[in-house]
């Protein structure tokens, strides 16, 4: 495929007037500089359209895209896709960061490999965006029936080349679409490199919703087993339980 720059990085927001700057900034001070920031407002009405507006005045390597209303994290990810013009493709939500040297590193580690896919380490912060401590290592390789034991990678770190995949898109779920993604790749043969090093900050919002948060991710994960890749009872209640203790595991 004919690409116009290196590296699309995709962001979804919707009313993340509090943290879209961070994030902007965080690709604005990559040391790697070829790439295009995409970021699909998905009928956001608290300022965010405002701020993206005003970032891609200030550099033309951001590109926004606004929905005409509000249809979830996935059609505003495929949104972007639809428009992305990179050989690369980076996920981002609108409430995290990257370290300066992700891109630059990822890419390194992809060009080495020769792979499709890879994701790296990254650590959890607060909403000041501070570190708590907790570092979500990267295992060296994860296939398909790892990824149904353990949803491991983080879309925050995620880059696919699109010269070896072929163009893709979202499921229109409105959770866990970044894990059918995955693993509707890794269902072709493709393997997922983890580069094992922290390149990027998740930001929690906090311990009342984190808690929250396990369980819906629980029952979207089961969600996604069930209905998504159409697994029998016994073999997703067998692959439900590795994924129950192992994010038992990640958050202790």
């Amino acid at each position: 495929m004919t690409c116009e720059v290196q590296v699309s990085v995709i962001t979804p927001c919707y009313n993340a007037a509090a943290t879209i700057q961070a994030t902007i900034d965080s690709v604005c001070a990559q040391s790697h500089r070829d790439w295009e920031m995409i970021i699909a407002d998905d009928g956001s009405t608290d300022g965010s359209r405002d701020l993206i507006s005003q970032a891609a005045a200030r550099d033309s390597r951001i590109r926004p895209v606004f929905a005409k209303s509000n249809g979830g994290a996935a059609r505003a990810r495929n949104l972007a896709l639809d428009v992305a013009r990179g050989r690369y493709i980076a996920f981002l939500d609108s409430d995290d960061c990257w370290k300066p040297d992700k891109l630059e590193k990822q890419l390194a580690f992809m060009q080495k490999q020769g792979c499709a896919f890879s994701f790296t380490a990254y650590e959890y912060v607060d909403r000041k965006g501070q570190p708590l401590g907790k570092i979500i290592a990267a295992p060296a390789q994860v296939r398909y029936r790892d990824m149904l034991k353990n949803t491991i990678v983080g879309c925050l770190t995620v880059m696919i080349d699109r010269e070896q995949t072929g163009p893709f898109h979202m499921p229109d779920l409105k959770s866990r679409q970044d894990l059918a993604t995955w693993l509707s790749l890794l269902k072709r043969g493709y393997v997922a490199y983890g580069l094992d090093e922290n390149l990027a900050d998740y930001r929690i919002s906090g311990a009342s919703s984190l808690s929250g948060n396990k369980w819906t991710a629980a029952k979207k994960t089961w969600h996604v087993y069930r209905r998504q890749e159409r697994l029998p009872l016994a073999k997703a209640c067998w692959y439900f339980c590795h994924y129950a203790a192992n994010a038992v595991r990640k958050h202790i």
